[in-house]
């Protein structure tokens, strides 16, 4: 209710946002872990109030605090490894299932992905839930040690689409000439046996996209479930990693 007073537009408005995250992993031409983000706003009096930077190749670089504005996230969560394999795997997709609870008191390790529409990003590395609690938070490193780890940057549309179907949302919507906006990137990972994959050093066991909103002073949260208030780390939360 207060959102909505706050953007001038009703609450069945605010509900037609649409929201759908794809998640898979390719092959080529490096096996990869893909994410597309899709958002779609019902109206243009709310895409005018949306705080959707432009695309410039020139921002493409680590940038911290990323989720104080517009900001698509990934949260995944995982155990380390000692070593990783590469194996030559077609094409697979990853069906998000609905969210299966698991024990938030888990001190298992995790990644957060920040990527800003503009091209900065952001990639921090947990221990447990917000454990080191520093802010910034303690940078992802490649198996080397020493290498910031990355995003790479698939494209970087903004468009008007005719209808969409929302997964992050409560239920699916259909909405007419919305203003549509579409951002895609993807992050190396290893092949380890019985069709398990890893990032860096942390073997792939829940993956939980969501996207964070900025509307001026008014921010809205989106996720196939989260605490409430918004509380994208609580793992309670998070959908298991299943092919």
């Amino acid at each position: 209710m207060k959102d909505a007073q706050q953007l001038g537009v009703s609450i069945e408005e605010l509900e037609n946002i649409s929201i759908k995250v794809s998640v898979e992993i390719i092959k080529q031409p490096a096996l990869q872990l893909v994410l597309t983000y899709q958002v779609t706003l019902p109206s243009q009096f709310l895409a005018n109030q949306l705080n959707w930077p432009t695309w410039q190749q020139t921002q493409v670089n680590f940038t911290d605090y990323l989720w104080e504005e517009t900001c698509l996230e990934c949260f995944i969560a995982g155990s380390e490894i000692d070593g990783c394999k590469l194996d030559n795997e077609d094409i697979v997709a990853i069906h998000q299932p609905e969210p299966h609870k698991i024990p938030f008191q888990q001190a298992t390790a995790y990644i957060e992905i920040n990527a800003s529409p503009d091209g900065r990003y952001a990639v921090y590395q947990f221990e447990s839930y917000r454990n080191p609690a520093a802010l910034p938070p303690v940078p992802l490193y490649e198996t080397d040690g020493t290498t910031c780890a990355s995003i790479n940057w698939n494209n970087h549309k903004d468009l008007t689409a005719t209808s969409i179907e929302s997964h992050l949302s409560s239920t699916p919507t259909v909405v007419q000439t919305p203003a549509h906006y579409e951002r895609s990137f993807s992050l190396p990972i290893t092949q380890l046996p019985n069709q398990q994959y890893a990032i860096a050093n942390m073997r792939l066991e829940q993956i939980h996209p969501c996207v964070i909103l900025s509307f001026g002073e008014t921010a809205l949260y989106f996720a196939s479930g989260h605490a409430s208030p918004p509380d994208f780390h609580n793992r309670d939360y998070w959908p298991k990693f299943e092919l």
